[in-house]
């Protein structure tokens, strides 16, 4: 099964030292401004397959690692510890009995080695119900292995795939919990109230959603300098920082609206998220995509983002497609597509221009201040070039012009273990070596489709990381607009 880099506006890659190294990273872009830290050789190759063990959906096949491996070796080789071929597997459990929420994030390692750490064997409630969520660094992902027995889903059957993003027995998930929240078994944490007045926002919120919303995964992986990778747990956070052999250890994360959400938005505006026992680190709780989707379907108000017929990821030959919108919906818990909720390009674009920019605005006397995933730029700026690059991405024709940048920088934070988001589109193109059997549209989208809301190469400051080493960010291939949203 092959998962295919559709016109994705940004490649989520990020590296944060632990403190004992430097960056483990590529090149970096964020709307064609360099952020790099330090530049490889030669282009990673893109296109990376992970094999999926035998019972991928109990107990001794979470714990089995995951294998990445070059999809044509011919491209070159795939390494987990590459930022920029990174592959991610976040699991979250269910215990239909109690009602009760667990997370575990399988590992990935290269086909051929073996994990600097053993993975935990989780404890899994009798008649568990598991979901698994995939993210990836990179351009195409191809799933081999127990697939079937996974129930994974990665696109429309003999077609197009839907990006970096694709799982594994969702749809079960999501039905068994909201069957257990009904029955007052599951109690899906409130919002809360932001330091703006207004609801903390959620994963369809207008005001952090972007072209391709509700991808990715919020895993995290330590790696060591030679490669190998383990869990990110508290045990191997320690054991690995201070082994000999296993300095310059780094933290890998496939930074999404996600990690957007809960590192920078949620602390800005003085929000909690919602957060899980980590069955692979006792006494520790994580978030992950599941959470967030069930707690966004449960308060978010309307206007309602949901994934678009215009989202690159859910269009199949470059055209509209109702069926792939839907497979991707019932991944992430969203309503098919109906009259209450039917996906409009027009209507998407006109809420993200006008409600997703009202949203920023308002919120910006907490985010000029805040941190954001780009080193010495405002979570204000960052957000703000975030949706005119969106609104150019998805062909949003005369749309309003987004917030107005504000000119006040932030120092640089230092990073921590926790994760950084990378969610920014960018203007860089889709690598030419891709599967034919698979292949999408790799047009170059034309910066003429939204005069207003098109970002400047120069609008944001070009600041150097600094000495605290902050994650870079990594340019990911996009395309033009779909056909439904140019005319």
């Amino acid at each position: 099964m092959s998962i295919r880099h559709r016109s994705r506006g940004r490649r989520r890659a990020v590296a944060l030292s632990l403190g004992l190294g430097a960056v483990l990273t590529a090149g970096a872009a964020l709307l064609g401004v360099s952020f790099a830290a330090t530049t490889p050789a030669a282009q990673p190759n893109p296109n990376c397959s992970l094999t999926v063990p035998a019972d991928p959906l109990t107990a001794q096949g979470l714990a089995t690692p995951y294998k990445l491996t070059a999809t044509n070796p011919a491209q070159g080789t795939c390494h987990e510890s590459d930022p920029n071929q990174s592959a991610f597997v976040q699991a979250t459990v269910l215990d239909p009995a109690s009602g009760a929420v667990s997370v575990y994030n399988p590992l990935v390692i290269d086909q051929g080695t073996t994990p600097a750490i053993a993975p935990v064997l989780p404890t899994l409630p009798t008649n568990a119900v598991v979901g698994i969520w995939f993210g990836y660094n990179g351009n195409t992902l191809s799933l081999l292995g127990q697939t079937r027995a996974g129930r994974c889903i990665g696109g429309t059957p003999k077609g197009q795939a839907f990006g970096q993003f694709a799982y594994c027995n969702a749809p079960a998930f999501f039905t068994a919990a909201n069957t257990a929240e009904r029955a007052g078994k599951l109690t899906v944490p409130p919002l809360g109230i932001g330091r703006d007045g207004k609801a903390c926002p959620t994963t369809r919120d207008f005001g952090l959603v972007d072209q391709d919303q509700s991808d990715n995964v919020t895993a995290e992986y330590l790696a060591t300098a030679r490669g190998r990778t383990a869990q990110k747990t508290a045990k191997n956070s320690a054991a690995m920082g201070s082994g000999r052999r296993m300095r310059n250890t780094t933290a890998l994360l496939n930074g999404s609206d996600n990690l957007l959400l809960v590192d920078f938005v949620d602390p800005a505006l003085g929000c909690t998220p919602w957060t899980a026992p980590n069955l692979a680190d006792p006494g520790s709780k994580v978030t992950s995509l599941a959470l967030n989707e069930l707690q966004a379907a449960k308060f978010q108000t309307a206007p309602i983002a949901l994934v678009p017929l215009n989202d690159p990821m859910v269009a199949e030959n470059n055209k509209q497609s109702l069926r792939k919108a839907n497979l991707y919906r019932a991944g992430v818990d969203q309503p098919t597509i109906s009259a209450a909720a039917n996906g409009d390009p027009k209507a998407y674009c006109a809420d993200l221009a006008t409600v997703g920019a009202q949203r920023i605005n308002l919120d910006q006397p907490f985010t000029a201040k805040a941190p954001s995933p780009a080193a010495g730029q405002s979570l204000f700026d960052f957000l703000t070039q975030r949706l005119a690059a969106s609104l150019t991405s998805l062909g949003c024709r005369q749309a309003p012009p987004p917030p107005t940048p504000s000119t006040s920088t932030v120092p640089t934070a230092t990073p921590s273990t926790s994760t950084v988001p990378t969610a920014t589109p960018s203007t860089s193109t889709v690598p030419t070596a891709t599967p034919s059997t698979t292949a999408m549209p790799t047009a170059t989208p034309s910066t003429s489709t939204v005069p207003t809301a098109t970002p400047s190469t120069t609008a944001m400051p070009t600041a150097t990381p600094s000495t605290t080493a902050m994650p870079t960010i990594p340019a990911e291939p996009s395309t033009s607009p779909p056909a439904c949203c140019t005319q």
